[in-house]
């Protein structure tokens, strides 16, 4: 149930944007595969929200299977942003339930990097963490076990917005299997996640961090504190 216009009016619309002069740039920098049009996130967004006014879909199908069809058909980056950006788009709030998972763990697992992670993981993946915690947090905890180390930057980061709402179990439960990990996108992930919700509760993470001592990589270390003292002077004023 491809809505076939819709996904014409994207690539159009890119086509009739695209510069040259900046797509080897972005390519450059997102270490790209997939070649870019060379057009930036505000001509995105103008482009993405005059298209998807124009386009409205009619039920999970056509919004499922749009989405899957401008991402796994793009020729250019920016298509798989308009895909992850059509997911999420206000019109189809209902349509954010369990049921969607595979769309956004096949963005996670093919996407493989962090422009494209990062938006699913905290924008998609995230919100239904909290709306749905029975289903979602079994599955997040097996995902910060997954070889797979963008589903376990995934379950790391999916809270970074969550404020109070945070489940701090499930974080650090995330966190720890994945501690002794290399790899530079988890340690960030990790010191990042860290850093959010060292904003509610600084003590918290100030103790967390001390007790893992040398488990906790340097970079995790030093993004988890940052902003230890500008948090507590805010406190402090307060």
């Amino acid at each position: 149930m491809i809505d076939s216009s819709l996904v014409s009016a994207v690539r159009d619309g890119l086509a009739e944007l695209a510069d040259e002069s900046k797509a080897a740039g972005m390519r450059a920098y997102m270490k790209s595969a997939l070649p870019y049009r060379g057009v930036p996130a505000p001509g995105q967004d103008r482009l993405f929200r005059r298209v998807f006014a124009d386009h409205q879909l009619v039920g999970f199908d056509a919004w499922r299977d749009t989405v899957l069809a401008l991402w796994r058909e793009a020729g250019y980056r920016e298509e798989r942003y308009a895909a992850i950006a059509l997911s999420g788009h206000r019109y189809y709030r209902d349509h954010q339930r369990p049921a969607c998972l595979p769309i956004y763990d096949e963005m996670v697992v093919d996407g493989a990097w962090w422009d494209y992670v990062d938006a699913v993981a905290i924008h998609r993946i995230g919100p239904m963490v909290s709306a749905y915690p029975d289903e979602l947090k079994p599955l997040i905890r097996r995902w910060s076990t997954d070889p797979d180390r963008w589903r376990r930057r995934t379950s790391i980061i999916c809270q970074v917005v969550a404020k109070g709402t945070a489940d701090l179990d499930l974080l650090y439960a995330c966190i720890e299997p994945n501690l002794d990990d290399r790899d530079f996108f988890i340690r960030k992930a990790i010191g990042w996640a860290l850093r959010q919700y060292a904003w509610i509760d600084p003590d918290e993470i100030e103790r967390y961090v001390a007790a893992r001592g040398d488990r906790l990589s340097g970079l995790s270390r030093r993004e988890a504190l940052k902003n230890l003292a500008k948090i507590r002077l805010r406190s402090a004023a307060e």
